[in-house]
């Protein structure tokens, strides 16, 4: 049985992930001028998508589904 947090991307989609966390994370600081939720939302999303981006795991491939990176 494998492993719920096994590693299942390389350092290309490491990248591409970490690059996204950030800008996420940078889209909910301004959002926050504009509304609250859409700020959460958005710092949510970012601190998951940074979560993959340490660990070298991708939910949507874990699910079985294939990305690009």
């Amino acid at each position: 049985m494998k492993h719920i947090f096994e590693r299942n991307i390389d350092s290309k989609g490491r990248l591409i992930r970490a690059i996204g966390a950030l800008a996420l994370l940078t889209g909910g600081g301004f959002a926050f001028l504009y509304s609250t939720w859409l700020g959460l939302v958005l710092i949510a999303s970012g601190l998951f998508v940074g979560f993959e981006a340490l660990r070298g795991w991708c939910a949507l491939r874990a699910c079985g589904i294939k990305t690009k990176f």
